[in-house]
């Protein structure tokens, strides 16, 4: 991973609009934060921190091997490759009343990836990406764009672009697209296609030329999201000079309205039928990790259907913490990058707390977090457990070992075990836990266990 629309915006006079930048600038709000840092990189002027916020004006620059990953506050990204600058000139989102955001991003020089979050989405008349020497507005899209001070090439990887050169009422102080006789629009589904502007030229040319493509100018890490690309409609273009003999059209016309000849026929060999081999549908894997509740809890029956599923030959022999299951596939692959950091969203979870001598009871896990640093092989993750009568806040530091499996350390106060997902993407993590009891990590008496899922 974007939206307005006050079309009159960028018509409005060069005061007024530098009034709304700098009111803008007076009340800066935060845009996004790192998702994934390797490498040098700076955000204003401080080297960038995982999970670190990006604010409205802040600028974000990388190193010769710098990558970073923004993740915006409406869902979107912004991408930067090595030796690229990129600004934050506006980013303000109201999902209440979509005319109302703002959103304008700047790319210095290098390249960058933008991938429109809901906000813009739904209002992408308020969007503008703009470089050196062109403006870009969106259809509701992912494109990568290349630039320094002389050309801009950009390459889309869903949906579409409108890009035009800096002339006229198409300026860069204005926001929104410059739509208009002088403006080009890219579509996915033309691979190898490229919109580029060179200073000085308002319109821009239209390029099949995929060697001077952003990807081939600094390529993408293997873990950066992927993008769905429709497949090319293939035409037939007339060339020019080309002529057609009228007196053999003549001829092949009257051959056609002659009467037709009765052809001899050989014989016909012999029918063989031969069996047409029926398809067997593709059996589904199942999900790449399986848990469970193997075991009582306060009294409580553990589910048969649960107990039969972690018996499943296609997935390893798993690990048991507390009550909790989890097994990973045999058949799943993990390629974890080398280098970098990595932080992940709690999407869902299960607990229960115990207190000393009591019943279990059903709680909630809030305030959750989990990074990773993979140069390092290591993660670390908080969570606060709730029920309606207490809560134990629970940490786990350890290892990420080469297949992706995670094993809290000795300076954890919980027993974790899990696995990161997702194969070369590594977009998630799934682990079950229980709290080590002892007055040195848990004071209050209570005993916290469940199961997390996270998504990237």
């Amino acid at each position: 991973m974007f939206n307005q629309s006050i079309a009159t915006f960028r018509y409005l006079p060069l005061a007024l609009a530098l009034s709304f930048a700098a009111a803008g600038q007076a009340g800066a709000a935060e845009a996004g934060r790192i998702v994934f840092v390797t490498g040098e990189v700076q955000v204003a002027s401080k080297a960038a921190v995982l999970d670190s916020a990006v604010q409205e004006g802040d600028e974000l620059s990388t190193g010769a091997q710098g990558y970073v990953y923004m993740k915006t506050v409406d869902g979107g990204f912004l991408i930067l490759r090595p030796n690229s600058r990129a600004r934050i000139i506006a980013y303000k989102i109201d999902a209440g009343n979509p005319a109302n955001t703002r959103v304008k991003l700047e790319l210095l020089s290098g390249v960058a990836r933008s991938i429109s979050g809901q906000g813009v989405k739904l209002s992408r008349q308020n969007y503008r990406f703009n470089t050196p020497v062109a403006a870009i507005g969106v259809r509701g899209t992912d494109f990568i764009v290349s630039t320094d001070q002389l050309t801009t090439r950009v390459a889309v990887v869903s949906g579409g672009v409108v890009v035009s050169g800096f002339a006229g009422a198409c300026g860069p102080e204005g926001g929104g697209p410059c739509e208009g006789r002088s403006s080009r629009e890219l579509f996915a589904g033309q691979p190898g296609m490229l919109l580029q502007v060179e200073k000085g030229q308002l319109v821009p040319k239209l390029l099949n030329n995929p060697g001077n493509s952003p990807d081939q100018a600094v390529p993408p890490r293997s873990d950066e999201p992927s993008g769905r690309v429709a497949g090319p409609t293939t035409t037939v273009p007339a060339l020019p000079g080309t002529t057609v003999n009228l007196d053999a059209k003549k001829d092949a016309i009257n051959q056609i309205s002659k009467p037709p000849l009765v052809p001899v026929l050989p014989p016909v060999p012999p029918v063989v039928l031969v069996p047409v081999p029926v398809p067997v549908p593709e059996v589904p894997k199942g999900p790449e990790v399986l848990w469970g509740r193997w075991e009582r809890i306060a009294g409580t029956v553990s589910d048969p259907e649960v107990v039969a599923k972690l018996k499943n030959p296609a997935y390893d022999d798993g690990y048991f913490v507390g009550s909790y299951a989890i097994k990973r596939r045999l058949d799943a692959k993990m390629v974890l990058p080398s280098e970098g950091q990595a932080s992940f969203a709690l999407a869902e979870g299960t607990a229960s707390l115990t207190r000393k001598g009591g019943d279990a009871q059903a709680a909630a896990i809030k305030e959750g977090s989990l990074n990773v640093n993979f140069g390092a092989q290591s993660f670390e993750t908080k969570m606060l457990v709730r029920s309606h009568e207490g809560e134990l806040l629970v940490r786990a530091v350890g290892q990420v070992w080469s297949n992706g499996t995670l094993a809290h350390g000795p300076d954890s106060n919980t027993a974790l075990r899990g696995y990161l997902t997702g194969g070369d993407k590594v977009n998630g993590a799934e682990f079950i836990f229980k709290s080590i009891n002892g007055e040195i990590w848990n004071a209050q008496g209570w005993t916290a266990q469940g199961y997390a899922r996270w998504t990237r």
